[in-house]
C-alpha cells in the first residue's frame, strides 16, 4: 500500500511538470508565428511606434550611413590660377630679365687730348634668339661727375634713333664708343664746353638694367 502511494505521487507531479512544459511550448510557438498571420493590435502597441532603426542599433547605423552618403559634398571653389607664361618665339623682344649688359673703359687715366674709349656688350642669357633696341637712346651710356650729367648718348641723336639687333643666344653685341671730352645737353649746343680734369663716372643704361659703374679720371 505504501508503495503504491508513492508511485501514484511521482505520476502526479511528472503530469503536472509536462502540462507547465506543453503551456510553455504553445506560448512560444504562438509568439513566433504570430507575425505569419493577421493580428490585430492590442491598444497598448495601437499608441506605441517604434521605428526599426530606433529598436535596431545596426539598421540605426546602416540608416545614418546612407543619408550621409546620399548628401551631396560641396564642390569647392576653383582658385584663381595663375596663367602660364607662353614660350617665347624666336625673335619676340628681349626681356630685361634675360640680359646682361656691362660696359668696360679703355683706360682708368686720360691724358690731356686722349678721348676715352667704352666697350658696351649686351648678351641675351634666354633661350631663344630675342631682339633689342640697341639705339643711342635706348641703350645710353651716361658720363656724370658727382650730382653733374657731363654726356649722355641720348642727347642730340641725329639718325635714326632706333636699332633693333637681333640677339643669339649666348652671343654677346658689343659697341665701341669714344667720348670727346666736351659736355653735352638737350638744347644741342653748336660749341659744347669741354670737360675740366677730375674723377668721371661712366654707367651704361638700358631700361632698368645698370652695368657695373666705371671710374676714370682727365688729365
Amino acid at each position: 500500500m505504501g508503495d503504491g502511494s508513492g508511485d501514484i505521487y511521482w505520476r502526479r507531479r511528472m503530469s503536472v511538470l509536462v502540462a507547465v512544459l506543453v503551456v510553455v511550448a504553445v506560448v512560444a510557438w504562438a509568439c513566433s508565428s504570430g507575425g505569419s498571420g493577421p493580428q490585430r493590435p492590442s491598444s497598448t502597441q495601437s499608441s506605441v511606434s517604434v521605428s526599426p532603426t530606433a529598436a535596431d542599433p545596426l539598421l540605426a547605423g546602416l540608416h545614418t550611413m546612407t543619408m550621409d552618403t546620399a548628401t551631396p559634398s560641396p564642390t569647392p571653389s576653383p582658385s584663381k590660377a595663375t596663367p602660364a607664361a607662353l614660350p617665347k618665339r624666336p625673335g619676340d623682344p628681349c626681356s630685361e630679365g634675360d640680359l646682361v649688359l656691362s660696359m668696360q673703359g679703355k683706360q682708368d687715366v686720360y691724358a690731356p687730348g686722349v678721348q676715352p674709349n667704352f666697350l658696351i656688350s649686351l648678351v641675351n642669357t634666354g633661350p631663344v634668339m630675342c631682339s633689342a633696341d640697341v639705339g643711342p637712346r635706348s641703350m645710353e651710356v651716361r658720363i656724370t661727375s658727382g650730382a653733374d650729367r657731363i654726356w649722355s648718348t641720348s642727347d642730340c641723336v641725329s639718325g635714326e634713333a632706333a636699332q633693333v639687333k637681333q640677339l643669339q643666344r649666348g652671343v654677346p653685341f658689343v659697341r665701341s664708343l669714344d667720348w670727346d671730352r666736351r659736355r653735352s645737353s638737350s638744347d644741342c649746343r653748336t660749341d659744347p664746353p669741354a670737360a675740366l680734369p677730375g674723377t668721371y663716372v661712366a654707367v651704361a643704361r638700358m631700361g632698368k638694367l645698370r652695368s657695373p659703374m666705371g671710374v676714370f679720371q682727365l688729365r
